[in-house]
């Protein structure tokens, strides 16, 4: 006996085996594969090992499959760590943004995200680094822009005689 029992019985082996080819994920079809050796009955170590895995992860993966079936051996998202700022507070920040500094209460002329990080701080209560702000607005579809350089002492005339007397080709 292999020490795990799989309790849904609506697919044989062979049938497990032809799902497999249906899978989204290679990992998906290892898992599937898997379970077909142990409803063959080969023991858990040894259809752990053919398929790349350890029996312990292998009967990790036969519950799941008894509690949600095929759908349960793709990999799931992973949830990761949520948002600091809410929907409600992003378009807060997309209307600041998009209003501008004001001249008599900001002291500022543009935007930056040091000063951004300070807005939300006040406004919010929520410390961020002035890093997470920038990925932040590339989220909200903001792009860092700069403006060419202009040397103050360039002169018009000396580039415009220099255009027309280099060599084009």
């Amino acid at each position: 006996m292999s020490g795990i029992e799989i309790t849904r019985l609506e697919r044989s082996a062979f049938a497990l085996r032809q799902a497999s080819g249906c899978a989204k994920s290679a990992r998906a079809v290892r898992r599937i594969l898997a379970l077909a050796l142990v409803l063959e009955g080969t023991d858990r170590t040894a259809a752990a090992r053919l398929c790349g895995m350890d029996r312990q992860t292998l009967r990790d993966w036969v519950h799941r499959y008894n509690a949600e079936g095929l759908a349960g051996m793709e990999n799931r998202k992973p949830t990761g760590r949520p948002p600091k700022l809410t929907q409600e507070q992003d378009r807060a920040l997309v209307a600041l943004i998009e209003a501008g500094p004001q001249a008599g209460t900001d002291k500022v002329v543009r935007w930056r995200r040091t000063r951004l990080r300070d807005k939300l701080k006040e406004e919010f209560g929520i410390s961020v680094h002035e890093r997470t702000v920038g990925k932040h607005l590339r989220k909200l579809g903001y792009r860092r822009l700069s403006v060419r350089p202009y040397h103050p002492k360039a002169d018009p005339e000396a580039q415009a005689i220099f255009k027309k007397s280099s060599p084009t080709g």
